[in-house]
């Protein structure tokens, strides 16, 4: 295999990347879910708002390693 076709299978899979990051954006209303799964942490306080999404980011990176993982089996 030459190395344009590894950047060019690099730049597909990148660009389907960025096509579902940009789906899960327009669908962020509906996905109530997203973004308020336990272990998240929110603070409310008078005229502050802290908000880490922790259970999320660990939901994210199983996905994505899970994906990644799928992808460079061989």
């Amino acid at each position: 295999m030459s190395p344009l076709e590894d950047i060019g299978r690099l730049l597909i899979f990148f660009g389907l990347f960025i096509v579902l990051i940009g789906g899960l954006f327009l669908l962020g209303d509906k996905l109530h879910f997203f973004g308020r799964l336990p272990g998240d942490i929110i603070i409310k306080r008078k005229n502050f708002t802290f908000y880490f999404p922790l259970g999320t980011s660990i939901l994210l990176s199983i996905i994505l390693s899970l994906i990644l993982w799928l992808i460079n089996r061989r």
